[in-house]
């Protein structure tokens, strides 16, 4: 289709993609969907909402990563009909400002990540990403040793995309395979940042797991506790969802844990008396559904007594922020107390220099981090936490993974045949 005549632009699609009014087209086309949900008399608020995410996740995957083509006649010999809009966006140049724009506000929408979205992008970017690292390491790809690539676990449409195009590269280079296991990868980053010998206790919490583990070499783990539902992370990203915090001025553009540790700021944690979860359990595993359950419970008491609908924002949203991160923290705390007082009784710690290394993204809440120096200083243990861009995932603690197990000799593979992915890999 030819709208016009033929512009001076390669692309005159991706100038139409980068106007502010596309940006406000979009903005207003979510806000007018949701509106039309919302007057639709049986449907609630949280149906409405739902209905809203789901399409719109669904729009944006076709429009942005499904059709190819462009509505405009362009001089490029007809390249751009084979590229999708979000490939033709910018001419491909990467985290310019509308494509953080598409990339956040449904991230933002959501409370998450989507994931036909996010393989799609994996799909687009790894082999612009592999290319710009090697560029900036100086290292031509017949210098590599190694390719290093997670297996397990994780979002299973993304581990597939890195898998596939790793072992494409294994066989086209010739170079061994290493692959690497997610949590271990975390656990072992400090290594890169700090001077940590083995043995050393780690515990990592974050949105999708939480564990305590012993350390004692590169792929030498005794697994001391874990949490037996849900992770720490996600179980804050749902309560900062029950209590409607992306409509929270302060808080709408915060993922929800970090809503809830700034709103705690404002609260009073001693308003709700809430018991932390297994105080009388003796080992060191977790739990946080159930404190997921009594949470939902004084949301929905405040909501009676404040008169509001459940989607709407309670005068006492801080204050329940406050004390369900304040019990989280007490709970993640004494069951590290209890892994480190276990190790040093049994010898498998030092007495006097031993190493508690926190990472993940519940890591980086200064609230819980602070619960965990009191322990540490108690015990006579030193506290380490990587940097924050590397607590989260990323791919340099993947490669640093890959270079620990190449160093020691351990789980090099010449023959990847039959090697797979494993998403829901259990601890």
């Amino acid at each position: 289709m030819n709208v016009g005549v033929a512009h001076s632009e390669v692309n005159p699609n991706t100038r139409v993609m980068n106007s502010r009014g596309m940006w406000l087209t979009y903005a207003l086309g979510v806000g007018l969907l949701h509106i039309v949900l919302l007057s639709i008399p049986f449907f609630s608020v949280p149906v409405a909402w739902t209905l809203t995410n789901i399409i719109h996740n669904l729009g944006m995957y076709v429009f942005l990563h499904a059709v190819k083509g462009t509505p405009f006649e362009t001089p490029d010999q007809g390249k751009a009909r084979l590229l999708t809009h979000w490939e033709q966006l910018d001419y491909g140049v990467q985290f310019t400002s509308s494509r953080k724009f598409f990339t956040i506000s449904p991230i933002i929408l959501t409370g998450g990540i989507i994931p036909p979205v996010a393989q799609q992008l994996h799909k687009e970017n790894i082999q612009r990403i592999v290319q710009e690292a090697l560029y900036t390491s100086g290292i031509s790809p017949s210098e590599l040793s190694a390719i290093a690539t997670t297996i397990k676990p994780g979002l299973a449409l993304s581990l597939g995309v890195g898998l596939s195009f790793s072992l494409q590269l294994v066989d086209q280079l010739k170079k061994p395979f290493i692959p690497i296991h997610h949590m271990e990868a975390h656990a072992l980053t400090i290594r890169l940042t700090n001077e940590v010998d083995f043995p050393f206790l780690v515990l990592l919490v974050s949105g999708g797991h939480c564990l305590l583990a012993l350390v004692r070499g590169v792929s030498d783990f005794l697994l001391l506790g874990k949490s037996l539902d849900i992770a720490p992370g996600d179980m804050l990203d749902k309560v900062a969802r029950r209590l409607s915090l992306i409509k929270h001025p302060e808080c709408s553009t915060m993922s929800g844990g970090k809503a809830i540790e700034y709103l705690a700021k404002q609260g009073n944690r001693f308003h709700f008396d809430i018991n932390p979860p297994m105080q009388h359990a003796k080992n060191c595993n977790f739990s946080f559904s159930g404190l997921q359950h009594v949470v939902d419970k004084i949301i929905m008491q405040k909501e009676k007594e404040e008169g509001i609908e459940k989607g709407q924002i309670l005068s006492s949203a801080a204050d329940i922020a406050a004390a369900v991160q304040h019990t989280t923290a007490c709970h993640i705390a004494k069951r590290t107390h209890r892994a480190i007082l276990f190790c040093k009784q049994r010898g498998l710690l030092s007495q006097s220099n031993a190493v508690l290394v926190v990472s993940g993204g519940v890591a980086s809440n200064l609230y819980i981090r602070r619960a965990l120096e009191i322990v540490t200083n108690a015990t006579q243990c030193t506290l380490l936490c990587p940097p924050p861009r590397l607590c989260t995932d990323n791919g340099i603690m993947i490669a640093w993974n890959g270079i620990e197990r190449l160093r020691a000799g351990l789980g090099i593979l010449h023959n990847v045949e039959g090697i797979r992915y494993e998403p829901k890999y259990i601890v």
